[in-house]
């Protein structure tokens, strides 16, 4: 079962594939982060970056498609070309019949390294321990993209739907998951961290 993570961005988008096996078994496929220039007008940057994604889609078509979900973040540029560069993913899945689960930053960190709140380093080194690469992969955008592909073939493993979209979409507010809901938290506590500085 090939499983494709995706962590968007217009400036770097990483995107890494991993086969699934049984026993929560999953094995390095390929990994890369594609970039744009910030310099760019912002329709080539959107092509540049869907065409990179593109040609990754129309291989060995993957059993299903993880992409991140930014719950909160408070820089706004950051927030919109995430949103861009996962809506022109989201076109070229549907587009393929390929479907798109959303997690959390917090999900994926709690599903490689056992814990939601863990630092970026220690995805990393999850994710290579798990892969049995010879060197971390790096940028850090390369890491998390196989973090959420190792994520969701643990979910199809464990039986979980192919598409995560709905119930995220429903679970936003009133009836979040915990892992939104530490994400949430952590937020907060970062805003009352931020106000006691100033």
């Amino acid at each position: 079962m090939r499983i494709i993570g995706i962590d968007p961005g217009l400036t770097r988008c990483g995107v890494g594939i991993v086969t699934a096996g049984l026993s929560r078994k999953v094995t390095f496929e390929h990994v890369e982060v594609l970039t744009s220039s910030a310099g760019d007008p912002l329709p080539e940057r959107l092509h540049r970056i869907g065409t990179g994604i593109r040609r990754l889609l129309d291989g060995e078509k993957p059993a299903g498609i993880a992409l991140e979900r930014v719950f909160a973040q408070d820089n706004l540029p950051s927030v919109m070309g995430v949103a861009q560069i996962s809506g022109v993913v989201m076109f070229l899945a549907a587009e393929r019949g390929i479907p798109v689960s959303l997690y959390t930053p917090n999900e994926v960190k709690a599903q490689v390294t056992g814990y939601g709140a863990a630092e970026k380093a220690q995805v990393t080194t999850m994710v290579t321990r798990l892969l049995g690469l010879a060197a971390p992969p790096k940028p850090a955008d390369a890491a998390d993209a196989l973090a959420l592909a190792i994520t969701h073939a643990w979910h199809l493993g464990r039986g979980g739907s192919a598409s995560r979209m709905e119930r995220f979409e429903l679970d936003a507010a009133p009836g979040e998951t915990p892992a939104q809901r530490a994400w949430r938290e952590a937020e907060a506590k970062l805003g009352r961290r931020r106000g006691a500085r100033s």
